[in-house]
């Protein structure tokens, strides 16, 4: 047995480890429960009585060694470690970690998926349009404030063109070139002349819905709404309508739902009425329909629009707009 502790002390001071692994492979194989200690000290129990002393002083030195070896080897290993992060080529570029979706584009889908179940399809139209489509195809009229410059962003070459202000635009020219029956949602950025806040912005997203067919009531338009609300904010989610006047709508309506976050108590996000608006309805007013070629005595319908950033900014409890657009990494990381 002596021989053999002889023999394990000259491989032992003769050990190196460079690497993770190979400490893992010394401790495996000396100071682990099936090492070479533990396999000495039952061998040990076969020692006569007589020799038992000799060889205990023997074998705890050799476990003492074998520890102390050990220990050096991980402060060896630990020290190259830091050698090599420190020998880094900084000048390299970064390796890109794995980004999220943004807050908007999670809200927005989700709001495509719920309509998308109810029928609806999405369309898409141009951020740059004419009067006509934006304005008077929706039944505003001359004077009307939205058609000033400080409302709206014009072309300045061509007085007729200006960057939309609501995705109604794609409304209008989905009845002009089409034919009823439509079910529809359109969801895109919207630009307005507005001062930036924390509360508004000069240029923002929207969702807009429409559906024109025969003998749609306003009934339709509430259990559509009322589903919508229930399936983004909860179950217990509770809707109403106020009136309200838009120029393409008629009548139109406001669209509260209870809060969310206080279940209709009274918070500070709901400013303690129990209720928040999230945007307007109505019918489809008949010169909207006369407008685009569609016959308001065979077809009826419903339109609604809402401000995704709205909508993000409730179930999120975020209280500046802005946050949205500025791109801090510290804020989109929490989605």
């Amino acid at each position: 047995m002596k021989e053999k502790i002889e023999s394990y002390k000259a491989e032992l001071q003769s050990a190196m480890a460079k690497s993770k692994q190979e400490l893992e492979d010394f401790r495996l194989k000396f100071i682990s429960k099936k090492g070479v200690i533990s396999e000495l000290f039952d061998e040990f129990k076969k020692v006569p009585n007589e020799q038992k002393r000799e060889f205990g002083a023997l074998l705890n030195e050799f476990k003492e060694e074998a520890q102390a070896k050990f220990n050096s080897l991980i402060e060896a290993v630990n020290n190259q470690s830091a050698d090599e992060v420190v020998g880094l080529d900084l000048t390299l570029p970064p390796v890109p970690s794995a980004g999220s979706i943004h807050p908007l584009t999670q809200v927005k889908n989700r709001i495509i998926q719920i309509f998308e179940r109810q029928g609806f399809n999405v369309s898409d139209g141009p951020e740059i349009e004419d009067d006509f489509h934006n304005f008077t195809a929706l039944n505003f009229p001359e004077n009307h404030p939205a058609r000033e410059m400080q409302d709206t962003y014009f072309i300045e070459k061509d007085p007729d063109i200006l960057l939309r202000t609501h995705t109604s635009n794609v409304q209008t020219r989905l009845m002009e070139k089409g034919k009823p029956p439509f079910r529809s949602i359109m969801p895109g950025r919207v630009y307005r002349n507005e001062a930036i806040s924390a509360r508004a912005h000069c240029f923002f997203n929207q969702v807009e819905g429409l559906y024109v067919d025969k003998e749609v009531s306003f009934k339709d338009l509430k259990q559509t709404l009322y589903h919508f609300a229930k399936e983004f904010f909860g179950p217990e989610t509770k809707i109403r309508f106020r009136p309200s006047y838009f120029p393409f709508t008629e009548p139109s309506a406001e669209i509260d739902i209870s809060c969310f976050i206080c279940k209709g108590d009274g918070c500070k996000i709901c400013k303690y009425s129990g209720w928040v608006e999230i945007g307007g309805a109505g019918m489809v007013d008949p010169n909207v329909l006369t407008s685009c070629g569609i016959d308001p005595k065979e077809y009826s319908g419903f339109a609604f629009g809402m401000g995704i950033e709205r909508i993000a900014m409730l179930k999120y409890q975020i209280d500046d707009i802005r946050l949205f657009s500025e791109n801090d990494i510290r804020f989109l990381k929490q989605f």
